[in-house]
């Protein structure tokens, strides 16, 4: 009977060991999300944007963030000040080649943005648009002009018209968008919905490039690696949850 109840206050020792164990290592690996900061990382992704910091962020071939960004309760907004050329800007501590990319935003009635990547940047270049690939965000059913294709909501504007039905929500309504690029292929989404997918420097991506849109722009989608970038087209928008993941 001794031997049975020894036997037993010895394996009530251990379990509770183990779980101070456990508890300890618990404790010691929680992070608070509720204090990320930009560039910190969670599960590979990175935060560009956390909603408490514009570190890293600062105009086109700017050092600084332009006027025309702020930080309204926890969201990236562009006061639209911007137009075709100004007014966008870069993260710029860090270039990526191929990653994962997710954010959230929303628009103005009317507005156009853009969301670009691999953007380089220097004297010769007057906009992010001048080389570098961008995600189409807009007003789909408010802009006040009709919109082509290659124009629309999830487009890799200028090159690719995207497949948006049943994605595209109303001006002022949270959408959450993904770009996945590979050297192998690229992959856009709108709220789930893949929009586009093309591979990038084929044949049919350099016919597309030399015969379309980017003819007059030789160093248009060249680069492998570069900033990541958001448009300030001359409306409003917020942007939030800014986060990349490299592959």
């Amino acid at each position: 009977m001794k031997k049975i109840v020894y036997t037993l206050i010895a394996l009530t020792v251990i379990v509770a060991c183990k779980d101070h164990d456990k508890e300890k290592s618990t404790a010691a690996g929680q992070t608070n999300t509720s204090e990320k900061s930009a560039g910190s990382q969670e599960d590979n992704w990175m935060y560009l944007f956390d909603g408490t910091s514009v570190d890293g962020w600062r105009g086109y071939n700017e050092k600084t963030l332009p006027e025309g960004w702020v930080i309204e309760e926890g969201m990236l907004k562009s006061l639209g000040r911007g137009g075709d050329i100004g007014g966008d800007i870069v993260y710029g501590k860090e270039e990526f080649g191929e990653f994962e990319l997710s954010l959230e935003w929303k628009i103005a009635a009317g507005g156009n943005s853009g969301i670009f990547y691999h953007v380089l940047e220097g004297g010769k270049y007057k906009a992010p648009y001048n080389n570098a690939p961008e995600y189409q965000v807009i007003d789909q059913i408010g802009f006040p002009q009709k919109l082509e294709p290659w124009q629309s909501i999830g487009a890799d504007y200028g090159m690719y018209a995207p497949d948006f039905e049943g994605a595209v929500k109303k001006a002022g309504e949270w959408n959450t968008s993904r770009i996945v690029f590979t050297n192998e292929k690229v992959s856009y989404f709108l709220n789930g919905k893949k929009t586009v997918e093309y591979v990038p420097w084929s044949e049919d991506w350099t016919k597309r490039k030399e015969e379309g849109k980017w003819k007059d722009y030789p160093d248009y989608g060249i680069a492998k690696k570069g900033l990541i970038g958001l448009q300030d087209h001359g409306s409003y928008i917020w942007y939030k949850n800014i986060k990349i993941k490299k592959l």
